[in-house]
């Protein structure tokens, strides 16, 4: 009978299951997306009831097509959008708020204190991040001090927390397993990454309680077995990572040097460092690539805040386009961008910025503009905020020759071949652009045995088009000139 893994990717706007065999060829994928909740200015948030059902949904669709074609679903692994954070009740498992998302910018006022109280430098050097709404600490805090139902709970001992993985096991596994790996956990604003541990001192300075926060494990790892009642089998969950981290192991960067940089809702690079940790000065972030044996690998990392979600909001909000497949049309049909600049600050600028009160911008409007300029400007500045975070890497010393990018983004062969011009770097893609779900794939086939080495698993990594860099200097100097005045008026 035929092996296969099944990969929950549970993303920012869907959720997906998707099974692989042991090749790493997908064999079927099942997808839903679900609702972007926005209950005040710069709050985004989801529904947990909605993703479990979304999820669960995808789940069962995998398991009957395996049953279909008589193979047989040795493991799963999960990945997940990072920072989103959800708080339960022990109990009865009802979540007492939304999911807050990681785009969720409410709890700035919250980071601003911290900061005055100079505590920057301590989280910094413990965390590997910068004190931010991004991630999901102040969104725990948030929630602690304005839901009076959580008080209630903690009081009771009746209150958990969970980035969606922890979530997701929690549910999987029927309520017996409470847990997370230290990919997410390294997203928190409250682990440790050199000890390995959640920190004592940062959870009292949040006033966090530690007995609500789940046990870490290895990316790969034993994380139990689903509970036949819920999804009707019983698979051992062998591996969790954040996306990003799953998009690294799925792009097989295990070297040290090596880079992913994945363009979906937002966009983020990663270069894995090896066993050291390297802390930017130039507003990068320290964190985890993945943990294998109780070892860290570490990485670097670049997050930009708006990239697919740009052309989503080209489609939804203010309606240019009908779907995203349309933009490399309508960008490749203007010769230039006549000087028009979108810089997507919807919910404040990421790495290396970090600048959570700025808003959107576009400037160089003319009585010539048209529409199809603001769907080009809004697709030319990923590859602006890519090029700052580059630049941001080489003055960190870490000058990648060979970029290897994935997400929905690339699939436009313009704005791949964009990126490669303005980054001045070799661009791959690989055949499988799913790879935030291979990445969990492929280590919870290594946790199951199925692959005995890394190296195992970088053979089987494909590519499937390079793009190099074509453009007139001149012409890229000028671009990247309008780029920077577009941001420095954003920041002003």
């Amino acid at each position: 009978m035929k092996k296969l893994i099944l990969s929950i990717d549970q993303g920012t706007t869907s959720s997906r299951s998707i099974l692989f065999d042991l090749k790493g060829k997908k064999i079927f994928s099942s997808q839903y997306e679900f609702r972007q909740i926005f209950p005040n200015l710069g709050w985004v948030e989801h529904n947990p009831e909605e993703i479990w059902k979304v999820t669960l949904r995808t789940i069962k669709e995998a398991i009957k097509k395996s049953k279909r074609l008589k193979t047989k679903i040795i493991s799963i692994g999960i990945t997940n959008q990072r920072e989103t954070t959800i708080l339960w009740d022990k109990n009865t498992g009802k979540p007492v708020y939304n999911a807050i998302v990681w785009q969720d910018r409410r709890t700035n006022k919250i980071c601003s204190n911290l900061k005055k109280r100079k505590l920057e430098n301590l989280f910094r050097r413990k965390t590997g991040l910068f004190i931010d709404p991004y991630f999901s600490a102040t969104k725990v805090k948030w929630i602690l001090d304005n839901i009076s139902i959580s008080k209630k709970l903690l009081k009771n001992k009746q209150l958990m927390f969970g980035t969606i993985d922890t979530f997701l096991i929690w549910r999987l596994t029927n309520k017996k397993n409470h847990l997370t790996d230290a990919t997410n956990a390294s997203r928190t604003m409250m682990y440790n990454i050199n000890s390995n541990k959640w920190d004592d001192e940062i959870l009292k300075k949040l006033n966090i309680p530690k007995s609500i926060l789940p046990k870490v494990k290895n990316s790969a790892d034993n994380f139990g077995i689903t509970s036949k009642k819920i999804i009707g089998e019983e698979i051992p969950i062998n591996a969790v990572l954040g996306d990003q981290q799953a998009a690294a192991v799925g792009q097989a960067c295990f070297d040290r040097g090596s880079v992913k940089s994945t363009y979906g809702t937002g966009a983020f690079a990663i270069i894995n460092t090896g066993n050291k940790k390297i802390l930017s000065k130039n507003k990068l972030l320290t964190t985890i690539c993945y943990r294998l044996n109780n070892k860290n690998t570490y990485a670097l990392e670049g997050s930009i805040f708006i990239a697919g979600a740009g052309v989503q909001w080209l489609r939804d909000k203010i309606k240019l386009i009908n779907n995203a497949y349309e933009t490399e049309k309508i960008a490749k049909s203007k010769l230039n961008n006549d000087g028009v600049y979108i810089v997507p600050a919807f919910t404040g600028l990421g790495a290396p910025y970090w600048s959570a009160e700025s808003k959107g911008l576009i400037t160089g409007l003319t009585r010539n503009t048209d529409w199809k300029n603001l769907v080009r400007a809004i697709i030319e500045s990923v590859a602006y905020q890519s090029y700052d975070l580059f630049d941001a890497m080489k003055k960190d010393g870490s000058r990648p020759k060979i970029i290897k990018v994935d997400g929905g983004m690339v699939a436009n062969k313009w704005f791949a071949q964009f990126l490669s011009d303005i980054l001045n770097t070799k661009v791959l893609r690989p055949v499988i652009q799913e790879t935030t779900a291979l990445g969990a794939a492929f280590f919870a086939g290594y946790q199951a045995g199925e692959f005995k080495s890394l190296n195992e698993i970088k053979n089987k990594w494909k590519k499937d088009a390079i793009f190099v860099p074509k453009i007139n200097k001149k012409l890229r100097n000028n671009l990247l000139k309008g780029w920077q005045q577009a941001i420095r008026k954003t920041l002003a």
